[in-house]
């Protein structure tokens, strides 16, 4: 809404004009208004976070608060960037109407029709910055946009998947005892941006994967360099890990899920790397990941990076991964080893050139084989004492500690996705500056009481 609306004053056309302008900013972007600054949680939960309704709105009418403006890389012209500035700015009046509007915009357009004609007909490009712009953004986006990553992944586990009925019979044969403690599971997720303008984190939830019972898969892939790696990532790690259930244990069979997955991953990429639309020849995507395997009473973990799990255990939080980053000894060690560069830069130690601070990850390609995709895997056998399970990406860990997490939904209404939420909302409150994925599993029913209160 226009400051004079916030105000409580009278709406008029130029209110319209301004909503007008941010509309057309999103549609450039891609990015809801002001998620650019805080949590996308924002859109649905804004009460539930210190930044309130009240400071929004004393934001953009006192402190000029807009937006982040489109840029000239996403191919518009700057005619039209100026044009939304002025649709937005504070003073109504000099805001252009509606009718100058339709004419501007009848100007932008022919003027981009023009400039093809005219490289069509010269073959050669015209001298616009503006159009020199469109035609660099052009040619990226091939490579870094029109490739489904997400997809991709897809089919790779389509390929490599197996049916259920004969995948996980040593699974359930080696784990089942008629006398053992079995969890009760309900589950749930929220991820949200958080202060950054793209979204690099993905998630799965697969209970009762290929209609097992008693065996749940559920994951994080957090991306760098771009949301590649964590796209690819979660859709092609499952069909990796059922083909390997026949042949090996779960312990392996999530190995081998990480180590394959990169693989796919790195060879995709390098196909698109050598087609003739590519022309970014120096990117190099990865993620971190964290899985849990649960079959039967026991929950196997796999991770490789910063990622963590943290299981609720007769109320205190165990911690169940390592962080793998340049500022731990054993894994800067490991990295040299393996021929890989450590340096201390800005704040901390990082690795090789790209100056990454996790040490092991899917993708990274320029990095291998020093930042390794093995994860590290913890086994434990679940008891009556494991009340829940907690997944997250660093966006979470890095403002909130286990011991507060633990707290934190306790103190929660006992529904696992309204946990998460809760979790990842807190995290935003608190600062964080990634973006932010959250699982929750629950290991055991929740009576109506706890549910409720």
């Amino acid at each position: 809404m226009a400051p004079e609306i916030l105000k409580k004053e009278t709406q008029t056309e130029k209110s319209d004009v301004y909503s007008f302008g941010v509309s057309i900013n999103e549609l450039l972007t891609g990015v809801v208004p002001y998620t650019d600054l805080r949590a996308e949680a924002q859109a649905h939960t804004v009460l539930e976070m210190n930044y309130t309704e009240q400071q929004l709105t004393a934001a953009v009418v006192s402190g000029g608060l807009r937006p982040v403006l489109a840029g000239l890389e996403l191919g518009a012209p700057s005619s039209l960037l100026s044009l939304i500035q002025r649709c937005w700015d504070a003073n109504p009046q000099n805001r252009p109407s509606f009718d100058e509007i339709v004419v501007e915009l009848d100007s932008v357009l022919e003027y981009s029709e023009t400039a093809k004609g005219e490289d069509m007909t010269l073959g050669e490009p015209t001298s616009s910055h503006d159009d020199q712009l469109m035609d660099d953004t052009k040619n990226l986006r091939p490579y870094l946009e029109s490739i489904n990553w997400s997809t991709q992944g897809e089919h790779f586990s389509r390929r490599v998947s197996c049916t259920a009925d004969s995948t996980f019979r040593m699974w359930r044969d080696s784990s089942y005892d008629h006398l053992a403690y079995y969890p009760v599971l309900s589950w749930g997720s929220f991820a949200t941006c958080g202060r950054r303008e793209t979204m690099e984190d993905t998630h799965f939830l697969m209970p009762h994967m290929c209609n097992e019972k008693d065996i749940h898969v559920f994951g994080i892939c957090d991306g760098h360099r771009g949301a590649a790696a964590a796209e690819f990532s979660a859709r092609a790690f499952p069909g990796f890990l059922q083909s390997l259930g026949s042949t090996s244990s779960p312990s392996n069979a999530l190995l081998g899920a990480f180590v394959e997955t990169d693989v796919a991953f790195r060879k995709e990429l390098d196909s698109y790397r050598k087609s003739k639309r590519v022309i970014q020849k120096d990117w190099h995507p990865g993620c971190t990941a964290v899985a849990a395997l649960i079959v039967g009473n026991k929950l196997f973990l796999a991770n490789a990076g910063d990622c963590r799990a943290v299981l609720c255990r007769a109320g205190h939080p165990f911690v169940l991964t390592n962080d793998h980053v340049a500022s731990c000894p054993e894994e800067r060690e490991r990295v040299v080893s393996a021929g890989g560069e450590v340096k201390w830069q800005v704040d901390t130690w990082r690795v090789g050139p790209a100056a990454l601070q996790v040490t092991r990850s899917i993708g990274d390609d320029d990095l291998k084989p020093a930042v390794t995709a093995e994860p590290e895997i913890t086994e434990t056998n679940l008891s009556v004492e494991d009340e829940f399970l907690i997944m997250g990406s660093d966006g979470l860990w890095d403002v909130v500690s286990n011991a507060d997490v633990i707290r934190i939904i306790r103190d929660t209404v006992k529904e696992p996705g309204m946990c998460a939420k809760r979790l990842a909302t807190e995290a935003a409150e608190r600062g964080s500056k990634d973006n932010i994925t959250v699982i929750v599993v629950f290991l055991r029913p929740v009576s109506t009481a706890e549910r409720i209160y």
